[in-house]
């Protein structure tokens, strides 16, 4: 009889201390972008930890945050301009009375009404600004295909725009759906996509979530996430997501996440509210909700609750799909334009055909 040998199980599921750069799996456009950005080197220890103070996890916040601002930026430089769109800087005021800024970015040509993207930002609802350069350039790119980009603005648990914990950063991104809700004719706006990636996926979700709670689920006609950050079982890796455990360390770390997890709910209270934390979200909960798509990342840690909220909402009777990026860590196709533009442009045009395909069913059931 013929013996088979047993594969070895992907990443450091079959070998504990695998590092990203010798990995089969791992695109090697994007390490050779990591390795120019000292991104590949060993871990060092972290200066904080799950018990830590709240005062050091915001001093390592503000210290870190420009840090990230910079590297965002430096991936951005070199690059052509997008032409043909016009930006803006629109002011609202939110739900909680305070004043929240708004990026918009548009097609300069405008003979019919468009698809509007509310666009989330990344940072782990604790760090980053919608006007920094990783940002300006997803909405102008996205723009350009023929949508209206909205960025939001809003406020963090930490860093520049802090200390805001929840529910602060979700009231912001509600109030600016609503508020292009309320908008739409004015703004020249055919339908509206809630759209995220890594924490601004988790609040893209989570604004749903609450446009239901608020009986104005109407407000939004679809949701797109990127690589959502929504479970928090990152200290106390949940054994259903096998992603935290064969990607921990690739790009993103589970024991931050899990440490800065504390600065968006720093009393815990909050650990099971799905406002906070989607994945705690029932069949109620996510029942008549608008259509979703998620998108996750082969190597990222936050590949399978991705996939598992996908199959949760599937389950609730919603209209959602996903697609796994293979060979690339967290929200990689976003930030590596330039090594990786086939894998940049991809995401793009598949935000754009979902927001054009929930559009049209908009227009077909009214």
């Amino acid at each position: 009889m013929k013996e088979f040998k047993i594969p070895q199980l992907p990443g450091r599921l079959g070998n504990k201390n695998l590092e990203l750069r010798d990995d089969h799996r791992a695109d090697k456009r994007m390490l050779s972008a990591m390795e120019s950005r000292g991104l590949l080197a060993p871990a060092e220890g972290l200066p904080i930890n799950a018990h830590s103070s709240l005062e050091d996890l915001l001093s390592f916040c503000a210290a870190s945050e420009p840090v990230y601002e910079k590297l965002n930026e430096e991936v951005m430089q070199g690059l052509p301009s997008v032409t043909g769109i016009s930006t803006e800087v629109q002011q609202i005021r939110g739900i909680d009375g305070n004043e929240i800024d708004l990026y918009i970015h548009r097609p300069k040509k405008m003979d019919k009404p468009l698809p509007c993207i509310v666009h989330l930002h990344g940072g782990g609802m604790v760090l980053m600004s919608a006007a920094g350069a990783l940002y300006d350039r997803w909405r102008s790119e996205l723009a350009a295909t023929g949508l209206i980009v909205i960025g939001v603005e809003f406020r963090n648990a930490a860093g520049a725009l802090g200390p805001c914990p929840f529910p602060a950063a979700l009231h912001d991104c509600v109030s600016a759906s609503y508020w292009v809700s309320d908008n739409l004719l004015e703004i020249n706006g055919s339908g509206i996509v809630v759209s995220g990636e890594s924490g601004g996926g988790n609040l893209a979700l989570a604004s749903c979530l609450k446009a239901k709670q608020d009986k104005r689920v109407g407000a939004i006609d679809g949701v797109y996430a990127q690589s959502p950050m929504i479970s928090n079982r990152y200290l106390d890796k949940d054994p259903s997501l096998i992603s935290l455990f064969e990607n921990d360390g690739f790009g993103l770390d589970c024991q931050m996440m899990g440490t800065l997890s504390r600065v968006y709910d720093p009393s815990g209270a909050n650990a099971s509210n799905p406002l906070a934390w989607p994945f705690n979200a029932n069949k109620e909960d996510l029942k008549d909700l608008p259509p979703h798509f998620i998108s996750v990342c082969e190597l990222d840690p936050l590949r399978d609750e991705g996939i598992a909220y996908t199959n949760k909402l599937r389950r609730a009777g919603v209209t959602a799909s996903s697609r796994t990026i293979n060979g690339i860590t967290h929200v990689a196709d976003m930030v590596y334009r330039s090594a990786m533009p086939d894998v940049y442009d991809a995401s793009v045009a598949d935000v754009k055909r979902f927001a054009d395909y929930v559009c049209r069913s908009k227009k077909k059931n009214n």
